[in-house]
């Protein structure tokens, strides 16, 4: 009222009148001033530091005259604290324009050209950048910053006027923020600084019961609490109030602040938030309990695809930690398989081996030697390596329990290397009992690429019902288990887009392999698997070719040759390529002569002739049931309905 007095000295309503009261407000006193103000000229009333009106009736008062605001009547109010009242209804209706912490902040653009008007010359990038950052842009803070470091001089280094400014910020902020809390404000702000974030249920491990209630009441009133995006009521501390608290807390003693960060790690084990576990586990010094947590959940989180979370934890540990245990070796090792990074996995494995001590163990139940085995294998594997890979995973396999994450990781490997030279009965046997495996451990990473690798060897081997269900069964893996970009998908996608070609759905296999190549381009910076980069080029070789794209499917088919050439030994791509070179036409997948049995070799060559089953029998010196197994046998290999169509098959696929 005085200060619409001030402009307006005619308004019918004055503060002295004996007749004001709170009572009289609503029903005469409110009106009577709306009326005059409203066919008075446009005003803009500004209320500074609204923060300070506390009373109840004050604020309720405010309230009234601010929803019943006339026409050209406007109202500015600065405060330092989330304002209540009648705010909520006046932005519901969009009567509200609001300027925050984020839109006050200076951009980095704008810090550093007041830096430069404070100091009288421009900062080099790196001080104006350490200083945006230590501020984020806070007006005051950047001010104050400048002032200091102007005042300092150059005499005093760098360091030295970044510490002088430092300081002054830390006076501003014990002043104008600390010394105007409540004791128990103080406390909560003090005990939860060792937090990255503000929740309730972290603050009430380390502050009490009330730190709910004190988190959202110094989250209105401190404007140093910044909205953590993740999270609707969690809060972080602004960077200069951080310093200025941990500089408080360290003042009580190293003690104080370990066991803070002790209360933190638990109840971040607890809510199995490993990550923040782990790193407060490490601020406190307890290192063992931080290689405890990394060692509980490493196998869990590999397996659902999330490797760079375990990557995460174990950089947060001291790197000479990581390396002088073997286990923790072998996660890394792991983590880098996950990634693709088969290079960086096999240097784990090196040191792993060397810090070996005994019969340590490592996930479910293996030895860290069992384990290495296990990641040599699969290392192998991705990187061509198929005959040291099928080595190596027979002699895992053979050594790792059945139904555990290394068994199927053992037998995944294994699986493949039979897979890439031809032997695919052998590899579908192995793969079948990976994928129990895989089930049984909760392996998710194992589990898809099991059941995409079974996919493709069903397609090579001509069993296309066969293939459609594993390749099914795989891609409803991986979109349980959200592995869409991961590198064990391409199988699957590799596998569908063959046998949509066989079918002549050019279209939905263009997609399918499109999806192929997108996880492989992420994925280009590593040496993973050139037998299946190798099969995807390829398919692609055929795609183009159905499409009669001479110069792409050329292209395509020299991919494929670069790939398989980084290869051990390329197996069944040797014969694949030859096929691509002398063949412009979609050529189906099929079977090798290696698919099928001697018997069923020597029955396949008869059957081109005249002679009846029970013919053939009597040449071959075998029973009539025989012959009649094992050309069911031959039917079902080359997808075949009669002997002429088997017939014709085989010699398609070069096995007569």
């Amino acid at each position: 009222m005085r200060a619409l007095h001030q402009v307006r000295a005619d308004l019918p309503v004055r503060l002295d009148e004996g007749g004001w009261t709170a009572g009289s407000w609503l029903d005469e006193t409110l009106p009577a001033l709306l009326t005059a103000v409203g066919t008075a000229a446009p005003l803009t009333l500004v209320l500074d530091g609204l923060e300070t009106v506390t009373d109840a009736d004050a604020q309720r008062t405010l309230g009234d005259f601010l929803t019943r605001l006339p026409h050209g009547f406007r109202v500015v109010l600065s405060t330092r604290h989330l304002p209540g009242g009648p705010l909520p209804a006046l932005r519901a209706r969009g009567l509200v324009a609001e300027l925050d912490l984020h839109d006050l902040a200076f951009t980095p653009e704008e810090g550093r050209s007041v830096l430069t008007a404070l100091l009288g010359s421009a900062p080099t990038a790196a001080d104006s950048r350490a200083l945006y950052e230590a501020t984020e842009g806070w007006a005051a803070g950047l001010c104050i910053l400048g002032r200091a470091l102007a005042r300092a001089g150059d005499a005093a280094g760098v360091e030295g006027r970044r510490a002088r400014g430092g300081r002054a910020v830390t006076e501003y902020l014990a002043t104008e923020v600390l010394d105007r809390l409540t004791t128990e404000q103080r406390r909560f702000l003090l005990r939860t600084s060792v937090l990255d974030e503000l929740g309730t249920g972290p603050c009430q491990a380390l502050a009490g019961d009330r730190a709910g209630v004190l988190l959202r009441e110094l989250a209105r009133t401190v404007q140093m609490l910044v909205p953590v995006a993740t999270e609707a009521s969690a809060y972080r501390h602004h960077p200069a109030l951080a310093a200025l608290l941990l500089d408080v807390l360290a003042s009580e003693g190293a003690d104080t602040v370990a066991a803070l960060h002790r209360s933190a790690a638990q109840w971040y084990a607890r809510q199995g938030r490993t990550t923040e576990a782990v790193r407060h586990w490490t601020r406190s010094g307890d290192e063992p309990a931080a290689v405890a947590a990394v060692l509980d959940g490493w196998e869990k989180e590999i397996s659902a695809g999330h490797g760079a979370r375990v990557s995460r934890w174990l950089d947060l540990l001291p790197r000479r930690t990581v390396s002088a245990d073997a286990r923790l070796c072998v996660v890394a090792a792991m983590t880098a398989l996950a990634a693709g990074t088969p290079a960086t996995a096999g240097r784990w494995l090196d040191v792993a081996l060397l810090r070996e001590t005994g019969a340590e163990t490592v996930g479910e139940g293996g030895t860290v030697g069992e384990a290495a085995a296990v990641a040599r294998a699969v290392a192998c594997c991705l990187t061509g390596q198929v005959l040291t890979a099928g080595r190596l995973g027979e002699s895992a396999v053979t050594g790792a329990r059945p139904l555990t994450s290394w068994r199927a990781l053992a037998g995944t490997a294994r699986g493949a290397a039979l897979l890439w030279t031809g032997r695919y009965e052998d590899a579908e046997a192995l793969l079948g009992e990976a994928t129990r495996d895989a089930h049984a451990a909760g392996h998710g990473l194992a589990l898809v690429r099991a059941l995409g690798l079974r996919a493709l060897g069903a397609l090579l081997a001509g069993r296309r019902e066969r293939a459609a269900v594993l390749g099914d069964e795989a891609l409803q893996e991986i979109a349980s288990a959200g592995l869409h970009r991961h590198f064990v998908s391409v199988p699957a996608y590799v596998g569908r887009a063959g046998l949509l070609l066989e079918e002549a759905r050019l279209d939905e296999a263009a997609r399918a392999l499109s999806d192929a190549e997108a996880v492989l381009a992420d994925s280009s910076r590593t040496a993973s698997e050139p037998h299946i980069r190798a099969l995807c080029h390829l398919t692609r070789t055929r795609l183009e070719s159905a499409r009669h794209d001479t110069h792409a499917a050329r292209g395509a088919r020299e991919a494929a040759e670069r790939e398989a050439a980084g290869c051990e030994s390329p197996g069944i791509l040797a014969g694949l390529l030859g096929r691509a070179a002398g063949e412009p036409a979609v050529v189906p997948f099929g079977p090798r002569p290696q698919d099928l049995s001697l018997g069923e070799r020597r029955v396949l060559r008869a059957l081109s002739g005249s002679l009846t089953l029970r013919e053939i029998a009597s040449e071959l010196y075998v029973s009539h049931n025989t012959v009649k197994t094992q050309v069911r046998a031959i039917f079902r290999k080359l997808d075949a309905h009669d002997r002429s169509e088997a017939v014709t098959r085989a010699r398609e696929c070069g096995v007569l």
